[in-house]
């Protein structure tokens, strides 16, 4: 059993102060691990039903046979670790910004560390998915140009919330057809969101990705005693 609170890592970034933390549930007696970012929580270990279902919704519109996927944002590690359950996968690129985020899960100070390093098909990249996604090499540095069947992403609050101003031209639709380069045809580019679907992101993604749809996800919430949602956006390149 560990102590109520501790803190186990604390970093400068250039984004900002980045911790994570480790508490008891009073209700449960479990651990539930917390990011927060300066004074904003990122992510908890709480519940996880958002991440996982972007995996789940996500690849469940790829191709069939094998697959290369790109997950963008490592965080705690559940969108990765729910994509590596799908036995379809067979390489796993998954582009973190923050070193110390990934050094988290190296030195297995959250739950699913060992899982992701102890699967040959995962491989972490330190950069800017950003900035990756537009750029012509794309996501993988040991193979400039290479084509995925699918993308997650899951790093802003929602395509209007985001969490560095230079992130919103991803969601429009340049930036959505330079990602959209990084895909094979028929590939998938699957989105969580915080917010309730808006209509108008949906129309934005449909004009590169046909036929694109938000899902609700919805789950118990036991620090509000109710439920909460998250959205999942899946679209899919044209088929050749």
């Amino acid at each position: 059993m560990s102590t109520r609170f501790e803190e186990l890592d604390w970093r400068p970034t250039e984004l900002g102060e980045i911790s994570l933390r480790r508490r008891r549930d009073p209700a449960s007696g479990a651990d539930v691990y917390e990011v927060k970012l300066d004074d904003d929580f990122l992510m908890t270990s709480l519940f996880t039903e958002g991440e996982v279902a972007l995996a789940r919704l996500g690849l469940a519109e790829a191709p069939r046979g094998e697959l290369d996927v790109v997950v963008g944002g490592l965080g705690l590690g559940y969108t990765a670790e729910a994509a590596l359950r799908d036995s379809r996968v067979r390489s796993l690129l998954v582009v973190e910004a923050l070193g110390e985020v990934i050094e988290w899960h190296e030195r297995q100070l959250v739950p699913v560390g060992s899982r992701l390093f102890g699967d040959a098909r995962f491989r972490p990249v330190h950069g800017d998915f950003f900035a990756l996604a537009a750029a012509a090499e794309g996501f993988d540095p040991e193979a400039p140009r290479r084509r995925f069947h699918a993308i997650l992403l899951d790093i802003d609050h929602s395509p209007r919330h985001v969490l560095r101003p230079g992130n919103a031209a991803l969601y429009e639709p340049a930036g959505l057809r330079r990602l959209a380069r990084h895909l094979h045809p028929g590939g998938v580019f699957a989105l969580w969101s915080d917010d309730p679907p808006e209509d108008r992101f949906t129309s934005t993604l449909a004009t590169v990705f046909p036929g694109a749809r938000a899902h609700t996800v919805t789950f118990d919430n036991p620090l509000h005693g109710g439920t909460s949602a998250n959205t999942v956006y899946v679209g899919r390149t044209p088929a050749a």
